[in-house]
């Protein structure tokens, strides 16, 4: 099944790519590696503050991880483009890194990044088993709860 036929069954609409806030672009492709900057948690296009363990429990970092995946899927679709190519042409998403800002006794950063993690599953099936990361942080631009960054494999 096409990666897009999943994403119209879950009823997601990619965005288009986000503007840097910062002096870096969106992604950058080495070879068949596409790397995505990071991406913060947006709650109706604006960050979507908060800190876990303090203002928001796991369920919903959960869902703001899964807003990013969101997100990164959509600048994902763009750098595919980019190179000619669509998101069924993703042979592997290979790494996920997420910063989760949280409190010093926050321990649950590894389920709020589930919601990312488990979102790539859904639509890129195999292929979006992954490599993972998950750090508890002080803080995160513009007060975000929650930052993703993504490397993905081209065929």
């Amino acid at each position: 099944m096409s990666v897009y036929t999943r994403l119209s069954q879950l009823g997601i609409v990619l965005p288009p790519v986000a503007v840097p806030a910062a002096a870096y672009v969106p992604f950058v492709q080495s070879g068949q590696q596409i790397f995505l900057s990071g991406h913060i948690a947006k709650r109706d296009g604006k960050p979507w503050v908060g800190q876990l363990g303090l203002t928001m429990d796991t369920a919903e970092g959960q869902q703001a991880a899964r807003a990013v995946a969101i997100d990164l899927m959509g600048t994902l679709h763009a750098a595919c483009q980019a190179s000619g190519k669509t998101l069924d042409d993703v042979k592997r998403i290979v790494k996920v890194m997420s910063l989760v800002n949280s409190t010093s006794t926050f321990t649950e950063q590894h389920l709020v990044t589930n919601g990312c993690s488990e979102l790539l599953g859904q639509v890129f099936g195999p292929a979006g088993a992954h490599a993972r990361s998950a750090f508890g942080v002080a803080q995160i631009p513009m007060g975000a709860c929650v930052e993703i960054e993504l490397i993905a494999e081209l065929a």
